[in-house]
């Protein structure tokens, strides 16, 4: 099976969502060629990959900012393309439409259509969002309608797909490869988290035997709007018990200085990117995370296949994947987010309640090789005449 990944810029779950799919429907014989912009390729190391993207955001782009020609004939040469996100769905829709031979048309969907919470804007930038987000769906939904199958990363986003008028729609569960090594390794005992903040040192604020005795409540996430920082810093603040709040990961560098000015007297440390996200797991005591929106975020079942306990807001496919291993607030409730730390601090029967229902759901997970063979049954019959 020769199969063209078409992919937008990306710098998380979704960029390693295709590195790791790449690498196991390789290592299984097929064939792979990846076409995505130079910024997703060097953060990848895809140096085999076209570079036909445009770098800039927004949902598709002016003729000549993306090599149609190139990517036209790459389509024609192989036997089914898939494409990841709204943009790279638009792109290649386009692509594969003036191909020949023309391929099988998979997409994949990793997150909901762009937008602005309406409530929050006055009128005259409502009218307008109104006007882009009726174009963006109509644009999409030219996409997806001419392709063979429509997958969802969460069941709202096969809903969506059914919405915009998909022919044929499936929910394909996106693994993260790091479950299977947490899952291996059993759950850190209270001693071993304190030895394990002591090994982190200056990253959490760790310089005495005491700093490691303070309970570690771990968030794992991009600095970007969709992950609503603003309500983990608010929680934070608000918190009675003493805890230390990290945040791991880089990102908008506007939006950390912002944050950075509301820190001050909150226990809460931006850290930025670390290279062992592992680590900070088993030194961690609770994981929280408040997106607005997520599919099946990687970070939240790299915790549960870890033990952790889970704060997590109820949207998008979290209420799935946690299930009861977990505690659900709302979305952008900074009160509702303290209180489930709170509870999960002071009841250590619920930490390990939480942690044997988590490792529990996470072993029924697929695999992501597991989940490359499944790709190949759906390109296979995606690529039938």
């Amino acid at each position: 099976m020769r199969v063209l990944m078409v992919l937008g810029d990306s710098t998380g779950g979704i960029g390693a969502h295709v590195d790791q799919l790449t690498r196991d429907l390789r290592a299984a014989g097929n064939e792979v060629v990846l076409a995505t912009s130079a910024s997703t390729a060097a953060g990848f190391g895809w140096q085999d990959a076209h570079l036909l993207w445009p770098v800039h955001r927004g949902l598709s782009a002016p003729r000549g900012l993306v090599d149609w020609h190139l990517l036209k004939n790459l389509a024609g040469s192989v036997d089914v393309v898939h494409a990841h996100g709204h943009q790279a769905a638009v792109v290649a829709a386009v692509a594969v439409s003036r191909a020949s031979p023309r391929p099988g048309f998979v997409v994949s969907l990793h997150n909901t259509l762009p937008g602005t919470p309406l409530g929050r804007m006055p009128l005259g930038s409502l009218r307008a969002h109104t006007v882009v987000s009726r174009a963006v769906r109509t644009v999409v939904g030219w996409a997806v309608r001419r392709a063979a199958l429509v997958t969802g990363a969460s069941d709202d986003l096969v809903q969506l797909a059914r919405l915009l008028g998909a022919r044929q729609t499936e929910l394909a569960t996106v693994a993260s490869p790091a479950v299977p090594r947490l899952l291996a390794a059993p759950v850190t005992t209270p001693a071993q988290r304190r030895a394990a903040r002591r090994a982190l040192g200056s990253p959490a604020r760790v310089t005495t035997d005491s700093d490691c005795d303070v309970p570690l409540v771990l968030t794992v996430a991009r600095i970007a709007p969709q992950k609503d920082l603003p309500t983990l810093v608010a929680a934070a603040g608000s918190l009675h018990s003493p805890a230390r709040w990290v945040v791991v990961g880089g990102g908008d560098e506007r939006l950390r200085a912002s944050l950075e000015s509301e820190l001050s007297g909150i226990p809460l440390d931006l850290v930025g990117a670390q290279p062992d996200v592992q680590a900070w797991l088993r030194a961690a005591d609770v994981f929280v995370l408040t997106s607005r929106w997520e599919a099946r975020a990687l970070v939240v079942q790299e915790a549960m296949a870890a033990g952790l306990p889970v704060v997590a807001t109820r949207t998008g496919g979290l209420p799935g994947l946690i299930g009861e291993a977990g505690l659900l607030v709302p979305v952008g409730d900074s009160r509702a987010v303290a209180d489930a730390v709170e509870r999960l601090l002071g009841d250590e029967a619920l930490r390990r309640r939480l942690s044997t229902e988590a490792r529990s759901r996470a072993t029924m997970w697929a695999s992501p090789a597991e989940e490359a063979r499944r790709w190949v049954a759906r390109y296979t019959a995606a690529a039938a005449p």
